[in-house]
């Protein structure tokens, strides 16, 4: 298998990485164990995963439970902002939200720690500020190493990143424009 670092980070992926969104879905637990299995065999190491993927949470509980021991092989990566059930309070980039499907995310996986934390879409009604701050707090509590995006259009990149230099301070600022640049430059597959 190749790697690469993925973004501008350190952080070294397999150039082919595991989609997990069918696990929960489309297979069962047992062809989930399989499938990961396989994967870490073949010496892939990054699998993406997402709090809505297997009906809101199965993925993530079935991932977690196929890699057992086997997590510290491997670069996990989530993400959130989908709705994960009615109302205003299961969905979306404000702090409230980002804390609980964070510790969410943890519990299913049966981790402490996301590898690649990612917001899943923009979400509009939450200023970028505080999804960026919260996110910060996350890296900071040592329950997220590295953060990105997902379905953001260049221009969303750039202007979190705008945001971030001239809204944000000090350490908030640092983590949150070196990590734009990661998700800025990476794809997970």
């Amino acid at each position: 298998m190749e790697y690469r670092k993925l973004g501008n980070s350190g952080l070294q992926v397999s150039l082919a990485g595991l989609g997990c969104n069918n696990f929960g879905m489309r297979i069962d637990a047992e062809q989930t164990r399989a499938v990961v299995h396989r994967a870490l065999d073949e010496g892939i190491t990054l699998f993406d995963t997402a709090d809505i993927y297997g009906n809101r949470g199965q993925s993530e509980e079935m991932l977690g439970r196929a890699l057992g021991n086997r997590r510290h092989e491997i670069v996990l990566a989530s993400k959130f902002g989908m709705a994960m059930g009615d109302g205003p309070y299961k969905t979306g980039g404000s702090r409230r939200y980002i804390m609980g499907a964070c510790e969410a995310s943890l519990k299913r996986l049966g981790t402490d720690y996301l590898d690649l934390y990612q917001i899943h879409q923009p979400d509009p009604a939450t200023p970028e500020e505080e999804t960026l701050a919260t996110l910060d707090t996350l890296v900071r509590a040592g329950k997220v190493r590295y953060l990105g995006n997902s379905n953001y259009a260049g221009w969303q990149v750039a202007d979190a990143a705008s945001i971030a230099k001239t809204s944000l301070s000090g350490s908030v600022r640092r983590t949150a424009l070196s990590q734009l640049r990661l998700s800025s430059s990476s794809q997970c597959i």
